[in-house]
């Protein structure tokens, strides 16, 4: 057992090396919070690029959305000397012990893409215009349903991101921004009667959890005749499985008599683009994540090379402690009709990755 575990301990410092330059002290620490989302692996990697384009030594980990394991390796690169940590946090509190021990080290923190709450020891944050995204959410709908000419009532269903993230309350917030007068005419319908994000947050964003969700609603719901006519749904993750569950229902494929909802989405997921061609998914929020990744270098650079990183905001991130200085990106609406401008044309997707037949 003694030598089970000392060969365990030697993997892990040598993988530890490995991933900041064959040992070398890194200057940068970044932490992702998992794989099994495209958007994440491009963010990690397009930064670790540009940092070693630019000749920082880098360490990039993904925490596959497990919270004790995120911890634990940003610990590991607050004892690894890191000058600078870009995190994307599972948990927006999780990180809190842990950042107090990277500022006693005089580290700086680059929250990405997601704030992380309730302390002090946040320098910066990246980000997209969040409540922009959810207002592009909420319009694509109105649009989707020619609510401006058709009196309705529609039925719509309401789903929130994850509960500890705190992006998903900006995004519900401004799509409920564009969608509760509607709602208060009576135009829109929740038929679930489930409207705030305590009854509508997937935890961990996860498209399982979704699709579950969303068959029980019809289940429950909707068995009497009632149609769905969209989903407000703040993820391209969470979109596949509620569209899944619609089609196990009836929705869609080939029926006139029961049409796809409207549901929309957000990351320019590779699988929801094709469900766009496919028509089977309406939309998604195209969020550049190479641009974020840029941001998020220049500020660090900024910071190593001793002046301030560029800022657009600061007034909108409070987290509890702080306002934190942010730079707010601006999302772009992307549907049937702008996808191959927006995704292709811009490099971000390969055409050859799409069935377009």
């Amino acid at each position: 057992m003694k030598k089970l575990v000392l060969f365990a301990l030697a993997l892990v410092t040598s993988l530890t090396l490995a991933a900041c330059g064959g040992g070398e002290q890194p200057d940068i620490g970044i932490s992702m919070p998992t794989t099994s989302s495209a958007r994440w692996i491009s963010d990690g990697e397009t930064m670790q690029e540009l940092f070693e384009e630019a000749g920082y030594n880098v360490v990039l980990e993904y925490a596959q959305d497990d919270i004790p394991t995120q911890v634990n390796q940003v610990e590991n690169m607050v004892t690894q000397g890191v000058q600078v940590l870009v995190i994307a946090a599972i948990d927006n509190q999780s990180l809190n012990n842990v950042l107090e021990n990277a500022a006693a080290a005089g580290i700086e923190v680059i929250a990405y893409d997601r704030l992380i709450m309730d302390t002090p020891h946040v320098s910066y944050y990246a980000t997209f215009d969040n409540f922009g995204v959810g207002q592009l959410m909420g319009q694509g709908i109105v649009d989707g349903l020619d609510l401006e000419n058709e009196d309705g009532p529609f039925n719509i269903e309401l789903f929130g991101g994850s509960p500890d993230d705190n992006n998903s309350y900006f995004f519900f917030d401004g799509a409920m921004d564009i969608l509760q007068p509607y709602i208060d005419s009576g135009q829109l319908v929740v038929q679930s009667g489930q409207t705030t994000m305590n009854e509508i947050g997937t935890l961990r964003w996860d498209g399982q959890v979704a699709q579950n969700r969303m068959e029980n609603l019809i289940t429950q719901y909707y068995s009497d005749g009632e149609e769905i006519h969209a989903v407000l749904s703040p993820y391209d993750g969470l979109s596949v499985g509620i569209i899944s569950a619609l089609k196990s229902n009836g929705y869609g494929l080939g029926n006139d008599d029961i049409p796809m909802p409207y549901v929309g989405g957000q990351d320019a997921e590779q699988v929801s683009v094709q469900l766009i061609i496919d028509g089977e998914q309406a939309s998604t929020v195209f969020k550049d994540t190479r641009t974020l990744a840029g941001v998020a270098v220049s500020m660090a650079e900024a910071i190593l090379e001793g002046s301030e990183p560029e800022i657009n905001d600061t007034e909108t991130y409070d987290n509890g402690e702080k306002i934190v200085p942010s730079y707010l990106l601006i999302p772009i609406y992307v549907d049937i009709n702008n996808w191959e401008e927006q995704l292709i044309d811009s490099g971000y997707h390969d055409i050859e990755d799409f069935d377009l037949d």
